[in-house]
């Protein structure tokens, strides 16, 4: 398997002189403040509107698993966009549009390649999982309501993934590697970061440890696609179709699980074992192996292409 730098090289070098490290740091200040805005603002709003929780249950917590509080959390990522596109107008001078790739685009065959692949590994991991837990039962909402929220879903899970892939893999691997030449600032650093954020000190250390492996592996496929076809589009369509999945197939999320069809076992519910640890660790990286195959061998025909835009000098 050959894997050509072309297109990243062309993509690492399209920032202008404005891209400086201390930028790239207020840009990543000005977006997280925007994001924190709108999630605020939003959440407050709806919160206000809808009541308070029953008993001594907590109103955040309800929300959360409810319809409404699913796309309400999947719309906030609406405010990772907007920042990304003050802060490339304003404080790169540049268009929001070049964050996108080589072609100033979103690659669409790439995407749906990226997808398609991601429906195939994540369907197989799920066969896993129930063989391990062989627990699943059909979800909260009934199938007329799913069927009638399954496209705004599909709609603000693409705002949400799409948001991060601009931030992680867009505005920041594009902006250090424009910088840096080594791969540990430019992609190592950004996936590091977007695995951080998956930590959740409220859960079991093994869990921990388990999603941090998890997504780690699955971010450094991401950023790997943008190295191999110097566009967002692949990493855009695998982030959507694996939250996708999560939020309207099946799930093991018991917060952000109300509008699945199916409820799976919920990995919270684990005692986390070294053993258990390290079962569905290793169950996530083949799965992200399997993706790479479908995706970067020369014969599959889900094989992505690389985005060279417009020939250099051009």
């Amino acid at each position: 398997m050959t894997i050509d730098s072309t297109a990243f090289e062309r993509y690492r070098r399209s920032p202008n002189q404005k891209t400086t490290f201390l930028r790239l740091v207020a840009g990543v200040v000005i977006v997280t403040a925007l994001w924190f805005a709108t999630t605020f603002g939003l959440i407050s709003a709806l919160l206000q509107g809808g009541g308070q929780a029953d008993g001594d249950g907590n109103p955040v917590q309800q929300f959360m698993g409810s319809a409404s509080g699913l796309l309400a959390t999947l719309a906030t990522f609406a405010g990772i966009w907007i920042g990304l596109w003050i802060v490339m107008r304003w404080l790169h001078g540049e268009k929001f549009s070049c964050l996108f790739g080589n072609s100033a685009r979103i690659a669409r065959g790439s995407f749906l390649k990226g997808f398609a692949a991601v429906v195939i590994t994540s369907l197989l991991t799920e066969l896993a999982y129930y063989v391990m837990m062989p627990e699943i039962t059909r979800g909260p909402i009934g199938l007329g309501a799913w069927a009638l929220l399954v496209a705004p879903v599909a709609f603000f899970a693409f705002i949400q993934t799409s948001s991060e892939e601009l931030l992680f893999r867009g505005y920041l691997q594009r902006g250090l590697a424009y910088r840096f030449r080594s791969p540990i600032i430019w992609a190592v650093l950004p996936t590091v970061a977007f695995t951080a954020l998956h930590w959740n000190p409220q859960s079991l250390l093994g869990m921990n440890i388990g999603v941090v492996i998890s997504i780690g592996a699955f971010a450094a496929l991401l950023a790997f696609l943008v190295y191999v076809t110097g566009n967002l589009g692949a990493g855009m369509g695998a982030h959507l179709a694996n939250n996708l999945i999560g939020f309207s197939l099946i799930s093991h999320d018991n917060t952000l699980g109300g509008l699945a069809l199916f409820q799976a076992a919920p990995l919270d519910g684990l005692a986390w074992t070294p053993g258990e640890t390290a079962t569905i660790a290793t169950i996530s990286i083949v799965s992200i192996l399997l993706t790479w195959l479908l995706l970067l061998h020369r014969r599959s025909p889900l094989r992505v292409t690389a985005d060279l835009g417009r020939p250099e000098g051009a």
